[in-house]
């Protein structure tokens, strides 16, 4: 017999932690079942979050949340959910292994998977010199220059954007994806300088995992300050919500009621970068917890239905 859960919550980053929590609090039986590779655990230091000035790591938060987690009795299940169907009364949900569970509401926080190419050295400096987000980082490249490793339209727009913080910006168009004349017009109206070549190694501080810059394909050399990443087509995990028909947007990011966090399927929430496009810490941490609520009381419903 599989094993019964009140909650069962899918993602075990910050969405997906937070709602945990607050669930252990309310005493529900909670599984967690997280495959340990979403963009939390590559996240080496975010500096906007409150009472966090110097920075922290997702892995931090993480591990911080999880103990404050099972301390209120939340179960952990390191795995990946292949499969879930809707039952009478319950989803069920299969892992791999062939391991499957049971559970009366369920919490999509799958999140989404950065698209990072396999350049040498970059994941040391990812989250410390070289970032993603402007919204997170772009204060920490204020006046230094930046050099933006991206792809055609989303690495231009990139350099752009960080000319808010910077002026000094090399834009290196990776796998040399055309740039309309438009775009290129910008570009040069903002003195970035654009290069085409693929980047072949990021380069570091002898002894630290600073960024000094990067090597090219041609063996040209770049020196820079700090990195941006400007790369398309992240990966929004959000394929078990199609098994359950769950709507989502042209992005495949996952529809839910703004107040609730609900989705248009009966007992099934979604939080955190899955379901909306911000994608912040913070706001991942608000999603979870407004989902948690709303999952309680649904719980208490069914209760003093019965």
């Amino acid at each position: 017999m599989s094993v019964q859960y009140d909650v069962t919550i899918i993602g075990g980053g910050i969405a997906g932690l937070q709602a945990a929590i607050q669930l252990g609090r309310y005493k529900h039986k909670i599984a967690v079942i997280d495959s340990n590779d979403g963009r939390s655990t590559i996240c080496r230091s975010y500096h906007n979050i409150l009472g966090w000035p110097d920075g922290v790591s997702g892995q931090t938060l993480r591990n911080l949340g999880k103990l404050q987690a099972e301390k209120l009795g939340v179960s952990f299940i390191q795995n990946e959910v292949t499969m879930v169907e809707k039952t009478e009364g319950f989803f069920k949900l299969y892992c791999r292994g062939g391991d499957s569970y049971f559970a009366k509401r369920l919490l999509l926080a799958t999140g989404v998977k950065d698209n990072i190419p396999p350049i040498k050295n970059i994941y040391k400096c990812l989250g410390l010199t070289i970032y993603v987000c402007p919204d997170c980082d772009g204060y920490e490249v204020v006046d230094k220059h930046v050099i933006v490793i991206g792809s055609g339209k989303s690495g231009a727009n990139m350099a752009l954007t960080l000319t808010y913080f910077t002026k000094d910006i090399t834009f290196i168009n990776h796998d040399w994806k055309k740039l309309d004349s438009e775009l290129l017009s910008k570009l040069e109206q903002s003195g970035i300088t654009h290069i085409q070549d693929d980047t072949e190694e990021v380069l570091l501080e002898e002894g630290t995992e600073n960024f000094v810059g990067v090597r090219l394909k041609s063996g040209e050399v770049i020196k820079g300050d700090r990195g941006f990443l400007g790369f398309p087509g992240n990966e929004v995990r959000s394929e078990l919500a199609t098994q359950l028909g769950i709507e989502r947007t042209e992005n495949k990011h996952i529809i839910v009621d703004p107040r609730t966090k609900k989705t248009n399927v009966e007992h099934v929430w979604a939080a955190g970068d899955i379901a909306v496009h911000s994608e912040q810490t913070t706001i991942a941490m608000g999603d979870g917890m407004q989902a948690a609520i709303w999952i309680h009381k649904s719980l208490l419903d069914e209760k003093t239905c019965d």
